[in-house]
């Protein structure tokens, strides 16, 4: 174990989305569990760890500028000894991290986080010859038995299962993070215990399709059970779920969101197209009616539900009348929340040999008009909530001290607008509930007061 009395700084950065957070946490855990020291600036770390992320050309590129930015701080210009590159870009690209970035020391791969001290020992004592190592990422969960430093607060993601096996033509996760892999029921209430019992009351489930929890490793879908186990934690306040395939929306789960007032009334489901023809070449298992069906009925069932979704442009072949109905279908969905993507040609992927590619320009184009009708959709559901009054999390304080920023049900983390609200009196405290009555809006964000300062 390093003496905790010379302990080495490590900074950690972590790219990407909500899984690749929670694989940081674990190894932020490790590393401090091992007398390693966490430091938050490159400038005063003697080893860098980037967790990469690689799903897609603007991830690459974020990941390969980090490490640049990083081998900045390298010895003998700076005082860094080592850069470590973790991840799904170390997963993808391993020999060429290594080839083309020779400021680059070690490499891991996804699966092996366990593993991230002892990489970190052997560099250091290595000398002028360095470790320049790859450990293969086709493993399990292994690295999630480790415990985890949580980085955010009063939420915590909890990963539910790994990988994935939908096989979407344009996806590299399959390729990155091998099939989906259900965690064992009782380590995911397990760990849920020990976030609530540290204070982080709002469980976020992740997992590249939560809606299949449990298909692989109990034969049936066990996601409302999941529901049911987790909301009945005394200390968890609230689960909220993302990354919802819709033929996994059953009617127990639609009843268990319904009925459970521990369930948020919000759902993330990735359509990614409007026209059954790329979907069909998208390899995507919904078509528009399915996915008209289920919006529906999730509305009707839920007035209050917030959905959100994302969707792709500028897929091979996509033509103007197949973009033109993505846009007629977006403004009959009427998401409340949405992402866009510009297509990117992921090499391993079906989609990256496909012929009759968009050019970039009309792809951006159709990024832009898409977002533009999106924004008044948003609007109109932010106007909507205008003397509406809604139970709001304090996640933080503007820059500028004027506002406190929150959350409702409504709003996921990172992805969603955010809630400014006004105290009326006294000083709300973080992470705490307060009731606020919204009395503004924009696109992007509400604006609110708080009604009374007496907490939930």
């Amino acid at each position: 174990m390093t003496d905790k009395k010379q302990a080495v700084k490590v900074a950690l950065v972590t790219l990407g989305c909500s899984k690749n957070l929670v694989d940081a946490e674990c190894m932020s855990s490790i590393l401090e569990a091992e007398g390693f020291s966490l430091v938050s600036s490159f400038e005063s770390a003697d080893v860098i760890v980037i967790n990469t992320c690689g799903f897609i050309e603007q991830a690459k590129t974020e990941a390969i500028d980090m490490i640049l930015e990083a081998s900045d701080h390298k010895k003998p210009h700076g005082n860094v000894s080592h850069i470590v590159v973790t991840g799904c870009l170390s997963q993808r690209y391993p020999g060429e991290i290594l080839s083309d970035l020779p400021e680059v020391d070690a490499v891991l791969g996804t699966a092996h986080y366990h593993d991230i001290a002892d990489v970190i020992r052997r560099l250091l004592v290595a000398d002028e010859d360095p470790v320049r190592t790859f450990v293969s990422a086709s493993g399990g969960l292994e690295h999630l038995k480790y415990g985890r430093k949580v980085s955010t607060y009063p939420y915590a993601w909890l990963k539910i299962a790994e990988g994935c096996s939908n096989a979407c033509a344009y996806c590299a996760i399959p390729l990155i993070r091998g099939p989906f892999r259900s965690r064992p029921f009782e380590d995911i209430i397990s760990e849920a215990e020990v976030l609530a019992d540290q204070g982080y009351g709002e469980i976020i489930l992740a997992a590249q399709d939560t809606t299949s929890y449990g298909k692989d490793l109990y034969g049936t879908r066990r996601l409302p059970e999941l529901l049911r186990a987790l909301t009945s934690i005394e200390k968890v306040s609230s689960v909220r779920i993302m990354y919802a395939y819709l033929d996994g929306i059953t009617d127990e789960l639609i009843e268990e969101m319904r009925s459970n007032p521990k369930v948020l009334h919000y759902l993330d489901i990735p359509v990614q197209h409007g026209d059954d023809r790329v979907l069909i070449r998208m390899g995507r298992r919904d078509r528009v009616r399915e996915i008209s069906s289920i919006v529906s009925r999730l509305r009707k069932e839920i007035p209050d539900i917030v959905l959100r979704s994302t969707v792709i442009v500028g897929f091979p072949g996509e033509t103007d009348e197949e973009f033109a109905q993505l846009m007629t279908m977006i403004e009959n969905w009427s998401f409340d929340r949405l992402g866009c993507f510009v297509f990117s040609a992921e090499e391993g992927t079906r989609a990256f040999l496909m012929s009759d590619p968009v050019p970039p320009e009309v792809a951006e184009d159709r990024y832009d008009r898409l977002m533009t009708l999106q924004n008044g959709i948003s609007l109109k559901a932010n106007e909507a909530r205008i003397g509406s009054e809604v139970w709001v999390t304090i996640d933080s304080i503007s820059e500028d001290g004027i506002f406190y920023i929150g959350r409702s049900y409504g709003e996921a983390p990172e992805v969603d607008p955010v809630i400014n609200v006004l105290a009326t009196s006294s000083t709300l405290k973080l992470g705490e509930k307060y009731k606020v009555s919204i009395v503004d809006f924009s696109a992007y964000d509400m604006t609110g007061v708080t009604v009374d300062e007496f907490t939930q």
